[in-house]
């Protein structure tokens, strides 16, 4: 048995490259192999967003405070707030944040697959994102 204590993990700061905006992650989990499940408490603020990316096996958002955006390719923006729970299918090309004038917090859990649980893409650019 293993117990992280809250606080015993630093927060990170969403790279630039897969992030626009102030993004801030605290990780939660990620075993040791042979488990392959890994989740994090993002927090984005207003206006701030992932790039384009999919996950290999999928991915589940459970958004915890806030209001914001998800969106997978070829479909409209949708609403997401406190309580409510979304997935992604494997390969599914998708992005997430906040909503412009909210802050918004989720907790990501996906899966890895070959060692890597995401695949980055090209950023979400503003008029993508005001749609």
């Amino acid at each position: 048995m293993e117990i992280r204590r809250s606080g015993s993990q630093p927060s990170g700061t969403g790279p630039e490259a897969y992030f626009t905006g102030t993004v801030r992650i605290d990780p939660l989990f990620s075993p040791p192999d042979p488990a392959r499940v890994t989740g994090a408490l993002v927090t984005f603020e207003p206006g701030a967003r992932t790039a384009w990316h999919t996950h290999p096996l999928g991915q589940t958002l459970i958004v915890t405070s806030g209001f914001g955006w998800a969106q997978r390719e070829g479909g409209p923006v949708e609403e997401i707030r406190p309580g409510d729970v979304v997935w992604f299918a494997p390969g599914e090309k998708h992005w997430h944040g906040a909503s412009p004038a909210t802050a918004m917090s989720h907790i990501a859990i996906q899966e890895k697959f070959d060692g890597s649980p995401v695949d980055w893409m090209e950023k979400v650019s503003d008029d993508q994102y005001r749609t």
